[in-house]
């Protein structure tokens, strides 16, 4: 029996945390590689508020840097789960943060946190052999929406809060995976098989602004990376599968759509037919995130052609979860623990509404149910569930689920005039 692509998801999700529920092996750094954890960026601060470092170890000139920014809807996940590891071996210095969630404080914080690690990261610059001037960030799901807001609020000091405010919190290139930007539209255009509902004041959404979003719209506008863009904004890519259920592809048009009438450079790719993260393997979509990285932060300005926009797209071919960046619903987290929601739990396993997960409601494999019921009473709640996750966090996977997937073709370029 063919299984929908929405309880296909749902399925891997169970999966994955059974892996990661009988993983505990720290994932290794990559040969060559020297690995800092845990460096705190605020002095005296929160234990979420450290990040973790991946260092070239033969550099001879100080390296450009990326900073990865993990999902998880501004509630959930870790920077031990942390795929830009892999741009180590194209020449660059990588950064994996954590950062406040909903849960311990509302926004601002996440991206006054990401913007007091950019800060201490260029005060430590000469330590770590890092190139100041040329700092990338990368983010998927809310990691992407906190990089949009880092690439276009950069000058925004009331943002800034913290130490080392003498220091500039700006980027000079911002890679978007699927980040929502106004959350206000997000449910006016969901796709039909989407069953989280943003407007709720349970939702992600107004668990980040303390509030339900449509009651508490000017809150809401501050946290939408578009109302600051400027023409002297960094250069974007940005990439979104069309048939994603959580965050609508129409948000990163919206996005696209305002950085160009800006005049900032910006690279927009559909792949369609992929979800939120899965859909997202291939050769192709790595190369051009490479080459962005790579025109924007080892090129002088001086050298570095006008600003461009652009609009590419390719096509999945994936039938399941693929390979995907961790946070907002991916299905697993390559290299760090699973952290999923209980909200986007809930959006697909409790059929009836109660706020929890009955023994027939649930769609994964029955060992977890068993595990995750701590008191047997043929229910998970919300308390149940999130003590699970506290017991498996800091554990890592040996392993994602199983996909059937074909790298997608080559990205058609369609060029956008300006």
């Amino acid at each position: 029996m063919k299984i929908p692509h929405f309880a296909a998801l749902a399925l891997s999700w169970w999966s994955a945390l059974f892996l990661t529920m009988h993983s505990s092996a720290q994932a290794p750094s990559p040969a060559g590689v020297k690995t800092l954890r845990d460096l705190a960026y605020v002095e005296g601060g929160a234990e979420r508020q450290k990040l973790d470092l991946y260092l070239p170890e033969k550099a001879a000139a100080p390296l450009p840097l990326i900073i990865w920014i993990h999902g998880g809807g501004w509630a959930a996940g870790d920077k031990a789960g942390c795929p830009a590891q892999r741009m180590t071996a194209q020449g660059y210095a990588v950064a994996s943060l954590n950062y406040r969630l909903s849960g311990d404080a509302i926004f601002p914080a996440q991206i006054e946190d990401c913007k007091a690690a950019i800060r201490w990261l260029r005060v430590h610059a000469k330590e770590y052999n890092l190139d100041a001037n040329h700092f990338g960030v990368w983010g998927s799901s809310a990691g992407g929406h906190l990089v949009a807001m880092l690439g276009t609020a950069g000058d925004v000091k009331d943002f800034d809060k913290g130490g080392h405010l003498d220091m500039s919190s700006r980027v000079q290139a911002v890679c978007d995976y699927y980040g929502p930007t106004d959350l206000l539209q997000m449910d006016a255009h969901a796709i039909p098989l989407a069953r989280l509902k943003h407007d709720p004041a349970t939702s992600p959404e107004s668990r980040l602004i303390g509030g339900a979003i449509q009651e508490n719209k000017e809150k809401t506008a501050r946290a939408n990376p578009i109302a600051y863009i400027t023409p002297n904004d960094p250069p974007f890519l940005i990439v979104h599968g069309d048939q994603d259920p959580t965050v609508p592809h129409h948000q990163s048009e919206l996005l696209f759509d305002a950085l160009k009438k800006a005049g900032v450079s910006v690279h927009f790719h559909t792949i369609h037919g992929a979800g939120h993260g899965n859909g997202f393997a291939g050769k192709n979509i790595d190369d051009m995130v490479n080459a962005f990285f790579d025109r924007n932060l080892k090129t002088t300005s001086a050298t570095r052609s006008a600003p461009e926009v652009l609009t590419t797209e390719s096509t999945t071919s994936a039938t399941g979860p693929d390979r995907a960046p961790p946070g907002g619903g991916a299905p697993a987290q390559p290299g760090g623990a699973l952290r999923i929601p209980w909200e986007a739990i809930l959006s697909r396993d409790d059929k009836n509404q109660d706020g929890k997960i009955s023994r027939e409601e649930f769609s994964g494999p029955a060992q977890l149910f068993d595990r995750l019921d701590r008191n047997h009473d043929g229910f998970i709640t919300r308390e149940e569930y999130e003590a699970f996750q506290s017991q498996v966090r800091g554990q890592r996977p040996t392993a994602t689920p199983a996909a059937a997937s074909t790298p997608a073709p080559a990205a058609t370029p369609k060029p956008t005039a300006n």
